[in-house]
């Protein structure tokens, strides 16, 4: 059994947000799994670069954009993918945006950007690449959810509801899939830096409250996602589903820390 049980050799998956940031590391790090991996989002020259990364580990990738608000091209990268890589065992759904304003300040459109790129984006992916799992009978869909997705988030509420969201959506696909071979989980990340959080954190009072309650003391690394990623994605969870596994340094945990 051994390492094998977490080999991801003769696998293919694709990351939808997989261009930059979190999404990026688990890509890469499932390709040095030993899965071939297609790796999406919206601007060329950021698919083109992940891709040639994937392809300097021996891997099979594709070079295909996609907008996750756009049915039709994520029914494209569907399609290169299979047509590509043969099948589709993985999907990592990593797309994501944020805002940090004042809920009596957060207008229609920045509600509606947020809801419809974290949640309705996961559930759009979740069909078109669901139905090709469901057709095999056998598949893996890991959500990117977050500690937003448990407790409240000072001034962040669209994406508060966007990432409960997500932790509903993974619960609800995995009772009506999972005896259908295809097992749904997700991964709630606690505090990483990222281009998309930066700001918020880099010396600021949220930042410092934010370390206070982390028991690890620091913000994740990117690369800390690939463990769960590769798991959930392998034979060694193949009794876990409707999950989320925080991997947030014990945020969700502490209580008070001094």
């Amino acid at each position: 059994m051994g390492s094998s049980l977490f080999s991801l050799a003769g696998k293919s998956a694709v990351v939808l947000g997989g261009t930059s940031g979190l999404g990026r590391a688990i890509a890469l790090g499932l390709a040095d799994a030993g899965a071939d991996v297609a790796v999406t989002g919206r601007r060329q020259s950021h698919v083109d670069s992940a891709a040639a990364e994937i392809e300097a580990r021996g891997r099979k990738t594709i070079r295909v954009t996609a907008d996750v608000r756009d049915k039709a091209s994520i029914v494209a990268v569907r399609d290169a993918a299979i047509a590509t890589l043969g099948k589709v065992d993985v999907l990592v759904y990593a797309a994501g945006v944020t805002r940090k304003t004042p809920s009596l300040e957060v207008s229609e459109s920045e509600w509606n950007d947020i809801l419809e790129t974290n949640l309705a984006g996961a559930f759009r992916a979740s069909q078109i690449f669901g139905e090709h799992m469901l057709q095999r009978k056998s598949g893996r869909i890991i959500f990117i959810a977050s500690i937003g997705s448990f407790v409240g988030l000072y001034q962040v509420t669209a994406y508060n509801a966007s990432k409960a969201g997500v932790a509903s959506l993974t619960r609800s696909l995995a009772v009506e899939w999972s005896r259908h071979g295809v097992l749904v989980n997700a991964i709630a990340p606690g505090v990483y830096k990222t281009d998309l959080n930066a700001s918020l954190l880099e010396g600021t009072d949220r930042g410092r409250e934010f370390l206070m309650r982390i028991p690890m003391g620091r913000y994740g690394k990117a690369e800390e996602l690939i463990g769960a990623a590769v798991f959930l994605s392998s034979g060694a969870s193949s009794y876990l589903t409707g999950q989320l596994i925080a991997v947030d340094g014990g945020f969700l945990a502490s209580g008070v820390n001094q």
